[in-house]
């Protein structure tokens, strides 16, 4: 079976890779010729780990082309996956993936055999079967479910592990337009994963809300463990590692992003959380554990930003490490670190910054309104307040001695309670989330 990707990108690329690592010929898409070049060069044309091993691993199966057509014309399988950007009024636009139907549809016009068309992209439910089916059927003249089949299989994964994740689902959501397109998906996906998936299939909408329904709660559990690092803040003896490293051991409740420490961010947690409460709403109904997600989100960073104003002296200087949303990527976007610092500027602060991947977007965001170091230790060696904000393995590095002034009369708010704090504590003032000294 030859298989093809439409788009090229963070998600794109690994998806590529993954599939052509494991034995598949894949021929991916993207408009971008750089992405092209990139993947026919046999280069990774994103940052992300064992994006480029697994390159390395696909020489012969895996190239790359501008013509949409042209690869889905040449292959049994094609995957979807361009970005579904949030409009004004919190939906998921659709025309990237209406403009790549055109082409595949065309495609699927001069096939004789069934193909089938895997979006990955997220959608709002009901926009596989009421926009990108009809516009398959309008390019193609052919019936979905008899001539093609449809599938809608988002990815549950976060940049910086995007291939482990793929490599490892917890499970694979298949939204099906007819049982032949759902097995032939299950097939693909039980000769890519590292071991047997667990398969959950069901009709589009059913996989649409199910999709930014994982979100939304992975959310609320987020946020329901920075309240409680909150609340720890102010009682004395508390300490909020010790409190959910215990409910965790429910299993009603589990312990995964069970972690008191940064409000949460990226490309997808606070886009889906707020596409799930404008969802209901249009449906003329209410999601409000969403809108309170949401808005305790923001509230906790206001805090931060309040918390960390309060330490810093007159005319002093904050030094922030990690400027990404997550560690092992350098992506910026909804990056609770990103908002601090725009805050702790508006407040007529003065901000030092750090990050191991970020910084060129990072630059490009806040400009020369931020000192930007080059490494952890020079942004320690300049900060009055430091402040650990993603918890890059470097930073759990760091040695007091690198602190400003030896660590005189300096303050260290680790967020991620990373550093050893009683080596700290000797030479500076360190204060730990949910932990009060």
């Amino acid at each position: 079976m030859r298989l093809s990707v439409v788009g090229l990108g963070k998600l794109g690329s690994p998806l590529a890779a993954v599939l052509s690592s494991k034995g598949f010929e894949v021929v991916g898409a993207d408009l971008n010729p750089s992405y092209v070049e990139a993947i026919n060069a046999g280069r990774a044309p994103v940052v992300e780990p064992r994006l480029q091993e697994l390159i390395d691993q696909s020489k012969g199966r895996l190239t790359a082309t501008t013509d949409v057509q042209f690869a889905v014309a040449t292959t049994d399988a094609t995957f979807v996956i361009v970005p579904t950007p949030t409009g004004p009024d919190g939906v998921f636009i659709m025309d990237y993936v209406l403009d790549a139907a055109k082409p595949i549809g065309r495609a699927i016009a001069g096939k004789s055999g069934y193909h089938l068309v895997v979006l990955t992209s997220t959608v709002m439910p009901s926009d596989t079967q009421a926009k990108l089916v009809p516009a398959l059927e309008k390019a193609s003249g052919k019936t979905c479910g008899v001539d093609f089949g449809v599938c809608y299989n988002p990815e549950f994964i976060a940049l910086g592990s995007v291939v482990y994740n793929m490599l490892n689902p917890d499970f694979i959501l298949i939204g099906e337009s007819d049982a032949k397109a759902g097995a032939l998906l299950e097939t693909i996906y039980s000769r890519s994963c590292e071991k047997p998936p667990v398969f959950a299939h069901m009709n589009f909408i059913n996989a649409e809300l199910a999709k930014i329904s994982v979100n939304s709660f992975v959310t609320m559990r987020i946020s329901f463990a920075n309240q409680l690092a909150r609340i720890c803040d102010h009682l004395p003896g508390s300490d909020v590692d010790v409190i959910t490293n215990a409910i965790g051991l429910d299993t009603r409740i589990g312990r995964k992003y069970l972690k008191g420490a940064v409000s949460f961010g990226g490309p997808c947690f606070p886009r889906d959380n707020v596409a799930f409460a404008k969802m209901a709403a249009n449906l003329g109904t209410e999601a409000p554990m969403a809108l309170a997600t949401d808005k305790m989100n923001q509230d906790y960073l206001d805090h931060l930003a309040s918390r960390i104003e309060r330490l810093l002296p007159a005319g002093g200087t904050t030094g922030l490490l990690g400027m990404s949303y997550k560690p092992d990527t350098g992506v910026t976007e909804a990056s609770p670190s990103i908002e601090l610092a725009k805050r702790l500027l508006q407040a007529n602060g003065k901000v030092v910054a750090h990050d191991p991947l970020a910084l060129l977007e990072s630059k490009e965001k806040l400009g020369d309104k931020v000192e930007w170091a080059a490494t952890a230790a020079d942004c320690a060696a300049r900060a009055d307040v430091l402040v650990i904000l993603v918890p890059w393995p470097e930073y759990a590095g760091l040695k007091p001695g690198m602190l400003k002034n030896g660590g005189q009369d300096v303050i260290v708010l680790d967020c991620w309670r990373l550093l050893p704090f009683d080596e700290f504590s000797k030479v500076c003032h360190i204060e730990l989330v949910g932990k009060p000294r």
